[in-house]
């Protein structure tokens, strides 16, 4: 597994940052240089079958059992005894669960733009990205395409933009620019995503102190679920992002200070 390491070794306090279904460690390097300067450890690993880490010879292990344990064997080689987490989408999903493991490492829970239900008409959605395999002749057009299936993160300049685009893509042998993941994470997700995603009874066992961020047109964490996840649980702080769906990109000062403050707010 391949990950990426922002501030000094032995600080205070580590924040394990990781990333959505399609997505790896660079989507946080905003987020992760802000973190550094304010004295934290980051931590922003690729998970399975993106970026730099390793493709599963099995595709049919692409879950969610698999990051855990994964994630889990990083804290233990970081030899953490606890992390502050940050988790975009699938990356918050990792999150919950091992936030809800007996003498859990997780000490506080920051969850982009995800809850312990979704329905499976979002689900269907965020598929339709993983089975098409693209190939892009340069840049521009795999920033094109871009702006298009990520349209709901928001309003990003074109600076945003063309920085999405760089981290996303990889060229292949091929000579062509390909997204920056292994196609076959599809498959298991195919198979599941024709039923609602429901794990409340997990999110019920975690006690850490938690923030829920909310796209504000989000199809994936509807605002009725944020408002129950407000109630039960962990009975976490929701905060709504104006002008975006799922899931804000994390890239503009303003996300990254909800963040920022609310870590400094809660650290005891």
């Amino acid at each position: 597994m391949a990950y990426v390491t922002w501030g000094e070794e032995r600080a205070e306090r580590t924040v394990v940052c990781v990333h959505g279904l399609t997505g790896n460690a660079s989507d946080f390097d905003e987020l992760a240089a802000t973190l550094a300067r304010e004295g934290y450890r980051v931590v922003c690993p690729d998970v399975v079958g993106r970026g730099g880490s390793d493709r599963l010879d099995d595709p049919e292990g692409y879950g969610l059992r698999q990051y855990r344990a994964d994630m889990a064997c990083l804290i233990a080689r970081l030899r953490l005894a606890a992390v502050d987490w940050v988790g975009t989408s699938m990356g918050g999903l990792v999150g919950v669960t091992l936030a809800a493991l007996p003498r859990a490492p997780l000490r506080r829970l920051v969850l982009n733009d995800i809850g312990p239900w979704v329905r499976a008409a979002a689900l269907q959605r965020l598929g339709t990205m993983l089975g098409t395999d693209p190939r892009f002749a340069d840049l521009a057009e795999a920033e094109r395409w871009l702006r298009k299936v990520r349209a709901p993160s928001g309003p990003l300049t074109d600076k945003q933009w063309r920085r999405m685009a760089e981290r996303s893509v990889r060229r292949g042998e091929d000579g062509a620019l390909r997204l920056h993941f292994d196609p076959a994470i599809a498959r298991p997700f195919a198979r599941t995503s024709h039923r609602d995603l429901d794990v409340w009874s997990v999110w019920d066992r975690i006690e850490c102190p938690t923030l829920v961020l909310r796209g504000e047109h989000s199809d994936v964490l509807l605002r009725e679920t944020a408002e129950e996840m407000a109630e039960r649980g962990p009975r976490a702080e929701v905060m709504e992002i104006g002008g975006c769906g799922h899931p804000p990109a994390l890239v503009d000062g303003d996300q990254i200070a909800l963040i920022t403050e609310w870590l400094r707010r809660t650290r005891s």
